[in-house]
């Protein structure tokens, strides 16, 4: 095992330990191209991240966002993507998860179309990690991959498995083991550059290509910088262009108004739009976390059927199905109650009424975050879209105005949802800290999106003086004490783990004066 190895050629500096079977990923080729993409493109990657900022201050001044009209006649003229590869074609049921070897297995054997691996949300980005998690890619293509658990149990692909795509870190995050001039290199071209270098030849020999979801896009300024990666990438490699293949994650409410132009500056690499609801969520609460009259309840309130999301929604499918491409559906969290045949059957019906709902909304597919859920999404698939995809239904009724997409839910804030936000945050949290990024809490099985739901919300709450339901005041030093409460009884329950240190993290995050941008962000550097 190596540590802070300094390659050269590639002028990338690695300061993380670097074993033998990870110097075959973290090869002198494949740095060279992390670090071609990071001399090429670094410099745009930070203006675009300074452009957030300066929108974000639009917005605290009262201009929320709206249709741009520079790109009006884009949104109006008649254009479509790139033909859809045929192993793309039906995405019914994709199931996500992180990169770690069992779950990748289980997942690719799941009886989904597409398992999306997840180097993000659902990813805690230490260095082992991520580069393991490149491995394991590299293994599943090569139908190679195999692991047996520490009881002795075995798991091996069958014959047939799900197409694979890969998310890759978004723009705000920094991989900081790997270094140009001491700067860490962007988290996405590291992810992106070492999949793609390795990858892109065997997906080829069994019919299928590099595919990616990308996350957290704010603007088709940040999709056209995608593009132009993937353009610089085939070339740089000698792959032709439009190999690539990526559907984006409409996750963030200035993506929601920009849907039509980040399809066109992928267009030749577009796989579609996918709803993020979750990240979408959080995004609505963060952007407009300065305004009272923004204000969301319980989020437990705050459900698809609200206008607010159902637009977004029926926007999303429109938009896609106008261009000729897949409108993806959002994640069923639930998982399998064992212990509780009631509780079970109550959690898969919510599942069913979900993915009935996406169905007849028009979404070609879905999300699932366990394979036992497969199954029930499928049969809901197949029941009402006969045909791979039904991207033959146009969706001409729908009309969404920036008003529709800018409505906030009514409802209540409760002790009870204050806590519960605290709670989930925390626990979330401090497996993360563990280097899991996955967390089956109360039955659903949670990402980073969830524990930042849970922390921009209680700031909201704070920041604003909201009332809960028995009209007490929502205060920092009320959150302070209920987190400290919270703190003993997992302690108690779970054992010290890293309750202490999450505990402070979260804390802050609600409490604190200003408000921090990213939890996955703020928590990176105590994370190996």
């Amino acid at each position: 095992m190596s540590t802070g190895t300094h390659l050269s050629g590639s002028g990338i500096q690695l300061t993380g330990s670097v074993t033998p079977a990870q110097s075959e990923i973290l090869s002198e080729g494949a740095l060279n191209l992390v670090a071609s993409l990071a001399h090429q493109f670094e410099a745009r990657r930070q203006e675009l991240l300074a452009r957030r900022i300066v929108r974000q201050q639009d917005i605290d001044q009262g201009r929320y966002p709206d249709f741009l009209p520079e790109t009006a006649s884009i949104r109006a003229a008649e254009w479509t993507v790139a033909p859809i590869p045929a192993d793309l074609l039906d995405r019914r049921v994709e199931i996500t998860g992180p990169v770690d070897r069992k779950m990748t297995i289980n997942a690719l054997n799941s009886g989904a179309n597409v398992f999306m691996a997840d180097f993000e949300d659902s990813n805690s980005p230490t260095w082992h990690n991520n580069v393991d998690g490149q491995i394991n890619m590299r293994d599943a293509i090569r139908r190679t991959i195999d692991y047996t658990s520490p009881e002795g149990k075995k798991y091996k692909l069958n014959d047939k498995v799900a197409t694979l795509l890969i998310r890759p870190r978004g723009w705000h995050l920094n991989e900081r083991h790997a270094l140009i001039d001491g700067k860490p290199v962007s988290g996405s071209l590291f992810d992106f550059g070492l999949f793609f270098y390795h990858n892109h030849e065997a997906l080829k020999k069994i019919n299928s290509g590099p595919y990616f979801y990308l996350p957290k896009l704010e603007s088709h300024l940040e999709a056209r910088l995608w593009n132009d990666v993937f353009n610089f990438a085939q070339d740089a490699l000698g792959v032709p262009r439009g190999t690539i293949r990526a559907t984006v994650l409409i996750e963030t409410i200035f993506g929601a108004f920009e849907m039509d132009e980040i399809l066109y500056e992928l267009k030749d690499h577009s796989a579609g739009l996918n709803c993020g609801r979750w990240d979408y969520m959080f995004s609505f609460i963060k952007k407009f976390r300065n305004h009272a009259d923004f204000v969301l309840p319980n989020r437990g309130e705050v459900t698809m059927t609200r206008h607010f999301l159902k637009s977004y929604v029926d926007l999303l499918i429109q938009t896609c199905h106008k261009r000729n491409i897949h409108a993806m559906g959002g994640m069923a969290a639930q998982i399998p109650i064992k212990n509780d045949p009631v509780a079970n059957e109550e959690a898969l019906e919510k599942v069913r009424q979900d993915k009935l709902r996406e169905v007849l909304a028009g979404h070609d597919g879905t999300w699932v975050a366990h394979p036992g859920l497969v199954g029930i999404a499928k049969t809901v698939f197949d029941e009402h879209m006969k045909t791979p995809n039904q991207i033959f239904n146009k969706r001409a009724d729908v009309h969404v105005t920036a008003k529709d997409l800018l409505d906030v839910p009514t409802g209540t804030i409760t002790e009870d949802g204050l806590r519960r936000n605290i709670d989930i945050g925390l626990q979330y949290l401090e497996s993360w800290l563990r280097g899991s990024g996955c967390v089956p809490i109360y039955n659903l099985m949670e990402d980073a999106a969830t524990a930042e739901i849970s922390r921009a919300q209680v700031w909201q709450w704070v920041k604003h003086g909201s009332k809960l339901q028995d009209g007490r005041t929502v205060t920092s030093e009320m959150v302070r004490q209920m987190t400290a409460e919270t703190i003993a009884s997992l302690k108690a329950k779970m054992g010290p783990g890293k309750f202490d240190e999450a505990g402070k993290i979260f804390e802050h995050m609600m409490t604190g004066k200003d408000f921090t941008e990213f939890l996955t962000l703020a928590a990176y550097n105590s994370i190996d």
